[in-house]
């Protein structure tokens, strides 16, 4: 099937496919600063060989669980050989925006309010969101600046904080059973042509924060992990 890049992303490049839905590359470059990866960083710090294909892999195994649950994605096959992905067609909101859960108090959080909560304390699936611009450091927005300029509905901003609880629990309890315990993790929404909101990108774990036995995992340790527990 003919394919054509439509965007070259940090961590996937994106191209349409002749059937209308599109596909994605995973690559091996990871978010970070100096050298060190960190999923909180607006831009590509490392290139870790095989991280594209851990996070099209953990990904997988996310979309079908949360198919299987009635969480709507834009998930629809993989190529693991490839390191692709074929997705549904989803408009972004706005320019792109990220929304993170957190059941810890850590990272940007943690600076951002310590002088409210002590590090490391629990949250109850806190939701943020915050606009994709590396200039401007992704500022937060609120759910009233993202109906009042215009980027989505009420409503949709209501399904997006519904599905990210119902996503992050999913997760998190999955984690569980490994002997992993999700601190945080950061998802993008998209809606289609009738406005429902959709899960895109993808679910990995350059995209979480998560610890075992008190002590942070990186990316590819978590994917080891992750998948030696399977």
């Amino acid at each position: 099937m003919e394919k054509r890049l439509v965007y070259t992303g940090k961590t996937k490049n994106v191209f349409a496919l002749e059937n209308g839905n599109y596909l994605l590359k995973f690559k091996d470059d990871c978010t970070g600063k100096d050298g060190v990866f960190d999923p909180g960083e607006n831009s590509v710090g490392l290139t870790i060989e095989g991280v594209g294909d851990v996070n099209l892999r953990m990904s997988v195994y996310y979309f079908e669980k949360l198919n299987a649950l009635g969480i709507r994605t834009h998930f629809i096959s993989a190529d693991l050989n490839e390191t692709t992905m074929e997705v549904l067609p989803a408009k972004v909101f706005g320019k792109g925006l990220e929304v993170i859960c957190r059941r810890k108090a850590v990272g940007s959080f943690f600076r951002r309010y310590s002088d409210y909560v002590k590090e490391g304390a629990d949250l109850d699936y806190y939701v943020e969101t915050t606009f994709k611009n590396d200039a401007k450091g992704d500022p937060l927005v609120t759910k009233d600046g993202l109906t009042e300029l215009g980027i989505m509905t009420g409503e949709q901003y209501d399904a997006i904080k519904d599905m990210t609880k119902r996503i992050t629990k999913a997760v998190a309890e999955d984690m569980a059973k490994k002997g992993l315990e999700l601190y945080d993790i950061k998802f993008e929404f998209g809606y289609d042509a009738d406005g429902k909101v959709m899960l895109i990108d993808e679910i990995a774990s350059g995209n979480m924060r998560v610890y075992k036995d008190g002590k942070y995992i990186d990316p590819m340790t978590l994917s080891a992990l992750f998948f030696a527990a399977e």
